[in-house]
């Protein structure tokens, strides 16, 4: 059965990639999270999808710039709603406690940019550590960061985000040894056999981001693994009333 990924959380009842968000999503159905990590100006992991504070903090400037103290004293709740006043940008040892409360619950992991192998073992080892990494798959767009992350953990299952999928996509994947292959929506939607040669090369598929029932129908059909959501409340729904 097609699984739901909850895209940045629960993002659309809760304010992106932070733990309120994670917490609906995992009382919605969701049967993993995605969410996004990137580094502070002096190390350390946190959970943003943009490179600069000014979207979903009540920050500014790039996060590169800034010290985790300084990303920890910023409001990441507000801009989506008065009711999320106080809620912070997570770091990742927060989601890691998530999980081990939320057993059920698996991690898609997306590192953003460009990333060294030591840099990769920041997101890799306290996922091992914590006994997690049979429920993590660990992507980017980056093939030098998934390489990265080949490199800091072999054992972990990585994926390859795909924006667009070129006719040497399997040549790729196969040389980064990823398990998944996950495509935007449209170049499924437009290429209704990619699913299949992906399939074929043994690869799983999780697709982004979906949000309609006739988007999802289309990419059931077609057999996806995972439909990635700003919706799993509802996406869990309607699987449940496909049977």
């Amino acid at each position: 059965m097609t699984r739901v990924v909850a895209h940045r959380g629960s993002s659309w009842v809760a304010p992106q990639n932070t733990l309120a968000a994670f917490e609906s999503a995992a009382r919605a159905g969701a049967d993993a999270i995605e969410l996004d990590v990137q580094l502070t100006a002096d190390g350390h992991v946190v959970v943003i999808h943009d490179d600069t504070l000014d979207a979903t903090t009540s920050g500014s400037g790039r996060l590169d710039g800034t010290t985790l103290a300084e990303v920890r004293a910023l409001d990441a709740g507000s801009w989506f709603s008065p009711a999320y006043a106080g809620q912070r940008v997570p770091v990742l040892e927060e989601v890691v406690d998530l999980l081990l409360r939320h057993p059920s619950v698996d991690l898609l992991c997306e590192v953003k940019g460009e990333w060294t192998p030591e840099e990769a073992a920041r997101v890799t080892r306290p996922l091992r550590d914590a006994g997690l990494a049979s429920r993590v798959v660990v992507q980017s767009f980056s093939p030098r960061t998934v390489a990265a992350l080949r490199e800091a953990d072999p054992g972990l299952r990585r994926g390859l985000l795909l924006e667009d999928v070129g006719g040497d996509v399997l040549d790729v994947c196969a040389a980064l040894d990823v398990r998944m292959a996950n495509p935007h929506g449209r170049a499924v939607l437009r290429d209704p056999g990619l699913v299949a040669r992906l399939h074929d090369a043994g690869l799983q598929v999780a697709v982004w981001t979906l949000n309609d029932v006739a988007h999802w129908s289309a990419a059931v059909e077609l057999g996806v693994d995972e439909i990635i959501t700003d919706r799993p409340d509802r996406l869990a729904g309607w699987l449940a009333a496909r049977g």
